[in-house]
């Protein structure tokens, strides 16, 4: 039986606004490290920190009351300006803060916490005496001269990035591990990665009390939070828009009760159609106001990052700043768990491989802090979320030959690809070398998953890089997933729809303009060689006559022409998916206004992987004979 029986809802409420204080606590916190004297800062983060221990004592939570208790006397101590504010005492404070979110995990699951770790507690206790500096002075960081492999015959993966990236194979300075305290709590600078990522976010409500789950299994227990939070203007808006359908409901059937009546002059006609009229502007102002109450502020999924970006830094012995940028920016509540994961990975990786050491920013003339910039902003239909570095760029060549060493391309592809399609070779699954999936310590998430993480969102990643100045991940969303914005096309007389996020622009096809490079129907637009793949060819439907238009799509790996017969413009698709039986490259139906069913095509599952292309010649193509254009 659950330890808060007749208590749920309002332990709910204390975890939901506890949660929401201890990432504000965590955000300030790393602020506080970088301006020590701003006791404002200090003052929100004590009087957060008092919040949740009356919480926690009003539920009779002990341990946590105990924890949060010898927390908030240091800070006390800090902002009367008793202790000063130093690397080991924020380290001692973030350890803290991370237990606490790990007794959230156990309030979730309806039980008592645990006792925080003793070595933890004797920490505290030093930190309020001002004794911590000589407990936990740690020695010199350690020079390790990367070596070929390690004693488990693993190769090392620093000299593997290093070869891909172009950097370098440097002496690479990191914390030893001696610089853990005596008490055995590990300092920031002691921790694994994983480590570091686990105390940022904390126990997750499927852990079962008392075990600490593995990091990597996290992904495979969690469930999802169905819960959302929505501004009561909101509901008033839905609300009070459905009174009005109510009322032009009411108006509509007193119009049909007088038509069935014979009366169909023509004030009782125009009657109805502003009635109908009406009907329709209230129904789509009722849609965009039930979409909108799924949107939540994008800066509730970064509050996280700044702590993790910080103790990772600080972990591998490197200055780094997380600014954040757009934090306002609403996003569909459906994508905010889904998003989380692949961004952790992103600034994993730029912190650890992106970012230079002090030394090597020093010898390249750069400021010795790394600044890395975590922004999202709407344009359009879409939300832009950028992950971008200051680091030392990625290297287009040695990703080509690295690919060709692993025998994923070859030496001719690798000859006719450009600077972006060497970038996107890192989304490729056998790129990634193990440093880049065993750096979060089996979180499942390598850069192909991040990627086929974004694709499941339908949303794409894009990669800009400058050798030298940084490298900037790109990752395109929709506004929401429950309305898909889609291109009409048509083969004959029968409709399809495709992502209008991919569509670039429609061309018309005519013989003179078709070329025949490497036996492939192709065509120039602006200067670049475009393959021509006809739709009928990728479904396997006949094809009667030469295709008239062409739609310019453009997916992270390729830009190609489809070939269709014609289009019917643009509609917002309510998707509406195939549970029990979904061909291959259908993601879904939806319903025109005439009523008409189409399918949804999913260009990314009918184009396959990249670099698998057959194409269709000339000749077929312009006889209207396409075969399967895919290999």
């Amino acid at each position: 039986m659950s330890d808060f029986a007749g208590m749920e809802e309002l332990l709910q409420d204390f975890l939901i606004e506890a949660g929401d204080l201890l990432s504000g606590v965590d955000n300030k916190l790393v602020d506080l490290e970088r301006t020590p004297d701003d006791r404002g800062l200090l003052n929100d983060i004590f009087r957060g920190f008092h919040t949740i221990k009356g919480g926690a004592g009003f539920l009779n939570a002990t341990e946590l009351v105990t924890l949060c208790h010898l927390t908030e006397n240091l800070f006390d101590k800090l902002r009367n300006g008793e202790l000063e504010i130093t690397p080991e005492a924020m380290d001692v404070i973030l350890a803290a803060t991370g237990v606490v979110r790990d007794m959230f995990g156990f309030l979730e699951q309806g039980v008592q916490p645990h006792p925080a770790d003793p070595g933890l507690i004797e920490r505290l206790k030093q930190a309020i005496a001002g004794e911590l500096g000589a407990a936990t002075e740690a020695p010199e960081a350690e020079v390790v001269q990367p070596t070929p492999a390690a004693a488990g015959g693993q190769p090392d993966w620093n000299n593997l990035f290093n070869a891909v990236t172009g950097l370098p194979v440097a002496v690479e300075a990191r914390p030893a591990a001696a610089a853990a305290p005596a008490s055995g709590l590990p300092a920031a600078a002691a921790q694994k990665p994983e480590e570091v990522i686990k105390a940022a976010i904390g126990r997750r409500a499927t852990d079962k009390p008392g075990v600490s789950a593995p990091v990597g299994r996290r992904d495979t227990e969690k469930t999802r939070d169905n819960s959302i939070r929505v501004d009561t203007a909101r509901l008033d808006q839905v609300l009070n828009l459905s009174g009005e359908i109510g009322l032009t409901k009411n108006r509509l059937n007193a119009l049909r009760s007088d038509i069935l009546n014979g009366l169909n002059d023509t004030e009782t006609l125009h009657a109805l159609d502003v009635a109908v009229s009406q009907l329709d502007l209230l129904v789509s102002d009722l849609q965009n106001a039930v979409m909108k109450t799924r949107m939540q502020p994008i800066g509730r999924l970064f509050q996280k990052y700044p702590r993790i970006a910080r103790d990772l830094a600080r972990n591998l012995g490197k200055d780094v700043e997380l600014v954040l940028a757009g934090e306002e920016t609403e996003i569909d509540k459906t994508m905010i768990e889904d998003l989380s994961d692949p961004i952790i990975h992103l600034i994993r990786n730029a912190v650890d491989h992106g970012v230079e050491s002090a030394a090597d920013r020093r010898a390249a003339g750069k400021p010795e802090k790394s600044i890395l910039r975590l922004e999202a902003r709407q344009e359009g239909d879409h939300i832009l979320i950028m992950v971008a570095d200051d680091g030392h760029g990625m290297n287009a060549e040695k990703l080509r030959a690295k690919a060709v060493e692993k025998g994923l391309i070859t030496d001719e592809e690798a000859n006719t690809m450009d600077e972006r399609q060497s970038y996107n070779l890192v989304f490729l699954p056998g790129f990634s070398t193990a440093a880049q999936v065993s750096d979060v310590s089996g979180r499942g998430v390598g850069m192909d998953v991040v990627r086929t993480n974004i694709q499941k969102l339908n949303g794409s990643i894009e990669i800009r890089s400058q050798l030298g100045k940084g490298t900037t991940f790109i990752i395109s969303l929709p506004l929401t997933l429950a309305i898909l914005p889609v291109l009409l096309v048509r083969l004959g007389e029968q409709p399809f729809a495709v992502p209008l996020s991919m569509v670039r622009e429609i061309l018309p096809i005519e013989a003179e303009q078709i070329q025949e490079v490497g036996g492939r129907a192709t065509m120039v637009v602006r200067g670049e060689v475009l393959p021509i793949l006809p739709l009928a060819g990728m479904l396997g439907w006949p094809q009667e006559r030469p295709p008239e238009y062409g739609v310019l799509m453009h997916t992270a790996e390729l830009s190609f022409i489809l070939a269709i017969d014609s289009f019917a413009g643009r509609e917002d698709a309510v998707i509406k998916s195939l549970d029990d039986f979904r061909p291959k490259g259908v993601a879904g139906v939806t319903t025109l206004s005439n009523g008409q069913i189409v399918l949804i095509l999913d260009m990314k599952e009918l184009l396959g992987g990249a670099g698998e292309f057959r194409g269709v010649s000339r000749s077929a193509l312009l006889r209207g004979n396409a075969p399967n254009v895919l290999a």
